[in-house]
């Protein structure tokens, strides 16, 4: 008896060290009219279980390595256990040497609807489609373990990135707006295959600059981290001059705009010959932002 409960306690142990992420879920129900507040409780405990309770990788994170991140689910229409929504996913990672957290992630996703009754089991299966619910949080899950490794290394997520774009696959089977191609040209289907694709492989090689050459150095070299962070920006230029507009563009600036503002708003002077140019092309929607640097 004895030693049942000991090889049930270190079973438990590998279950809890195994999670890697730290999410808050909230769902949001106010648009909700007469409905029963406490089966979205309940999914809220639900989903924020599924996250983070899930071995996503197998691989061990120590308590301080878990992924910060978020998905805020606001619910607009409700019919007979069917539900509309939209889902922000946000996610960061801590700066070397320092407190700070930096944003890696910020998506707001309004191709979400999923059918769920209270107590409905929640469960990530990684060879089966079981519900949209899953498949989206399951998902974005994934795109987010895959994003925070490219941070730490080139193209350091392309494992978590391929098991996303195999959801998206599955997904599509349940007739789910969000997945496919045919659904518009900023989806969940693009995001992943963009991600992946030699096309935009600029994107993934300025998050590593950026991150791990840019921030992380900020304690050791303020200028030369400065510079890596100008150096991001060029790169990730290299998409315009294949796809102006291009998708992925919008997702980085919509993580980092504020923070790049904050950059480059101080502290040592470096050389940013095309930055000023650079910033202006890729995200013309940020453009007051961007004035307010003095380069």
């Amino acid at each position: 008896m004895k030693n049942s409960i000991f090889v049930f306690l270190l079973l438990l142990a590998g279950i809890v060290h195994a999670q890697q992420l730290n999410c808050t879920v909230t769902v949001n129900s106010s648009s909700i009219a007469n409905a029963n507040v406490n089966t979205f409780k309940t999914l809220e405990r639900s989903l924020a279980e599924l996250v983070n309770k899930t071995d996503w990788t197998g691989t061990e994170y120590k308590q301080g390595e878990k992924i910060e991140c978020s998905m805020y689910i606001t619910l607009n229409t409700y019919d007979n256990n069917n539900y509309t929504a939209t889902i922000q996913v946000q996610a960061a990672r801590p700066v070397y040497n320092s407190t700070y957290t930096t944003p890696i992630f910020n998506y707001n996703d309004k191709d979400f609807s999923f059918s769920y009754v209270e107590f409905q089991n929640l469960t990530y299966d990684p060879t089966s489609y079981s519900s949209n619910l899953v498949s989206v949080v399951s998902y974005y899950a994934f795109m987010i373990l895959g994003i925070d490794g490219d941070t730490f290394a080139p193209q350091g997520g392309t494992q978590w990135l391929e098991t996303a774009q195999e959801i998206c696959n599955v997904a599509q089977q349940g007739g789910s707006k969000g997945w496919a191609q045919a659904d518009g040209n900023q989806n969940r289907y693009f995001l992943v295959n963009d991600m992946l694709s030699n096309t935009y492989s600029p994107f993934r090689e300025a998050m590593y600059q950026y991150h791990f050459e840019g921030l992380d150095n900020m304690s050791k070299d303020t200028k030369a981290a400065k510079q890596k962070v100008a150096e991001s920006i060029n790169t990730l230029s290299k998409i315009y001059s294949v796809r102006p507009n291009a998708f992925l563009t919008r997702v980085f600036f919509d993580a980092k705009s504020d923070e790049i503002v904050s950059i480059f708003s101080g502290g040592p002077a470096i050389s940013a010959a095309n930055l000023s140019e650079n910033l202006s092309k890729l995200s013309p929607l940020n453009s007051s932002k961007w004035s307010t640097i003095k380069f």
